[in-house]
């Protein structure tokens, strides 16, 4: 049955040769002035960061970027076992030549910008490829998702999540092609776009688990030949060993400062309450999915299992579809574990940066359901994602009031879900009945408009401004506030920190002002030191706690202060 969509679209459809081969040009002008505004927004949106305010994460991007352009390394929160360099090798080149760091660091997110916004052509060529939407349809549902602050956001700070949104819808693209017209060079397209994910993440590591998988089942029933096979792992190991090389290529130049998975994963996956845990930890994020794609992920879901059992789109879009939602819940699976290894800090109440990267693919497959669908079935997928939203929120907020009555309340953080946040005015603590009222609330507002033709292609304009707003309130009310709280002031610079001098920081400084104090060192990486200052530094940044028993006693050790801000509690010291 042709969707309301698809009929108006034939109805405008101008006739003659001439009007049809305009349309066919209308689609890609449209697609390259949709990504350039998307740039645009993208750049705008960050307009007000000067200096990194995702510590250390960024630093460590930056520091390693740097050293890979050809200067001075610095430290790297990474560790030995999860350290990748692909995103430092993207960004390496705005640290190409003799600039100071606030125009490196707007190259970075001009880069950032460029790949986030191409979201948008690759959501619509999944639109009409695996949901065979029309093309009005598919241009709208792509813009809803390449706005979704859950892609957007991570653009406006040097952070590998800007990438991986991107990147996932252009592999499961892949995967389609891959098993619908099986070859040597579909494969190996494949095979490059998961090796870029190990390239990236240590979230590559699921994917290219899923991978493997994929390609011994395509072999083992006979979809695909050995030379295909191979042709899709080549790319894999080839990545990969690029990854190990450049680590080998740094040297020393760039120290990691990370721990190594530990104990923490073992009891994660080997004790009863380590299981507890991770389940709460998996449902959690999964249950963000669905709220931040204003239900419609939930939709997706129910529509997929349903596909997995009797399929009525083809092997293709059912093969990718399994694909995603392995991938999705592997992926929720392994950042819990790794995280519940490698940090000493109280859990998370929601960690959902790692899971981000698929509510883009998610929402496009679950408002391909919503407009083509017979209405029944809307409803009946309408239905189980509303039951994930009652059952997610019940159970997020036993876990968040079980976890207080035992006095050991969750972290919640500015990046643990700044969408979340906006879209339930949680900013001081996690609120997961309201999220799901928000999730339920949409969701009931998209079912009711398919069911009138002509409020579809508007109700996902509407997509597109909410997201657009999320974002202006995220901006606000979040952005801000970190660019107030960490940029320090005044500048080295204005304190008369001249190129070429040495620099170290004392540990005594806050770690934000310490970071970002040394990323205006260009010239050198800035080392630590705990109390005394080593006989090799020209230039220091010291604690100042004027009359307080932690204020440096610069004096003592022959220095000169230059200056600093009481107030952020840090001061610049010059050898006298």
């Amino acid at each position: 049955m042709a969707s309301g969509v698809d009929v108006v679209e034939r109805v405008e459809a101008p006739a003659g040769s001439d009007d049809r081969r305009r349309r066919r040009w209308l689609v890609p002008l449209l697609l390259v002035l949709g990504w350039l505004l998307g740039v645009v927004w993208r750049m705008w949106l960050a307009r007000h960061i000067a200096l990194p305010i995702a510590h250390t994460d960024e630093d460590s991007y930056l520091n390693t970027a740097r050293a890979l352009a050809g200067g001075p390394g610095g430290f790297s929160s990474e560790n030995g076992a999860l350290r990748r360099v692909g995103y430092p090798m993207l960004i390496s080149p705005a640290f190409l030549g003799e600039r100071d760091f606030t125009e490196s660091y707007q190259l970075v997110r001009l880069i950032n910008a460029m790949v986030n916004a191409a979201l948008l052509p690759l959501a619509y060529l999944l639109g009409r490829r695996l949901l065979h939407l029309g093309r009005p349809a598919a241009l709208l549902a792509a813009a809803a998702a390449a706005t979704l602050p859950a892609t957007a956001f991570y653009a406006t700070v040097a952070m590998i999540d800007t990438l991986m949104a991107p990147l996932v819808v252009a592999w499961l693209l892949a995967v389609h092609r891959l098993v619908r017209r099986p070859g040597p060079l579909a494969a190996a397209t494949v095979g490059a776009l998961v090796g870029a994910f190990h390239l990236l993440h240590s979230r590559g590591v699921v994917i290219v688990a899923v991978h493997v998988g994929l390609v011994l089942l395509l072999l083992v029933r006979r979809r695909v030949d050995r030379r295909t096979a191979v042709a899709a792992m080549l790319p894999v190991v080839a990545l990969a060993l690029l990854n190990e090389a450049v680590i080998r290529l740094l040297g020393d130049k760039v120290y990691l400062l990370g721990n190594n998975p530990g104990g923490g994963t073992l009891r994660a996956v080997a004790s009863g309450a380590g299981l507890v845990n991770l389940g709460a930890a998996v449902g959690t994020q999964l249950w963000y999915l669905v709220v931040i794609t204003f239900g419609t992920a939930g939709v997706a879901w129910a529509a997929v299992v349903r596909e997995l059992r009797r399929p009525r789109r083809g092997d293709a879009s059912r093969w990718t579809m399994g694909v995603a939602l392995v991938t999705s819940v592997g992926v929720a699976a392994g950042a819990s574990v790794i995280l519940a290894g490698v940090t000493e800090k109280a859990p998370d109440a929601i960690y959902g940066r790692y899971v981000q990267m698929l509510a883009p693919f998610w929402l496009l497959v679950g408002l391909g359901v919503l407009l083509t669908a017979e209405y029944r079935t809307v409803l009946r997928r309408a239905a189980v994602a509303v039951a994930v939203l009652v059952a997610g929120g019940g159970m997020i907020a036993a876990r968040l009031a079980y976890a207080e009555s035992s006095g050991h309340l969750l972290r919640y953080g500015g990046f643990s879900a700044p969408d979340l946040m906006a879209l339930t005015g949680g900013w001081r603590e996690m609120r997961p009945v309201v999220g799901s009222l928000v999730g339920i609330g949409a969701l009931a507002l998209l079912v009711a408009a398919v069911r009138v033709p002509r409020l579809r292609l508007p109700i996902l304009g509407a997509l597109v401004v909410v997201n657009i707003v999320t974002m202006q309130v995220i901006e606000q009310r979040l952005v801000r506030t970190m660019v107030a709280r960490t940029a320090p002031t005044p500048a080295l610079a204005d304190l008369g920190v001249r190129p070429g001098e040495r620099v170290w920081a004392s540990s005594g400084v806050n770690y934000i002002y310490r970071f970002n104090l040394s990323h205006q060192v260009t010239w050198a990486d800035v080392r630590w030191f705990d109390e005394t200052p080593p006989a090799t530094a020209d230039v220091v940044l010291v604690g100042w706690k004027p009359g307080a028993p932690g204020d440096w006693p610069g004096e003592r050790y022959g220095f000169v202060r230059l200056g600093g801000n009481p107030t952020q509690q840090w001061a610049v010291w010059r050898r006298g």
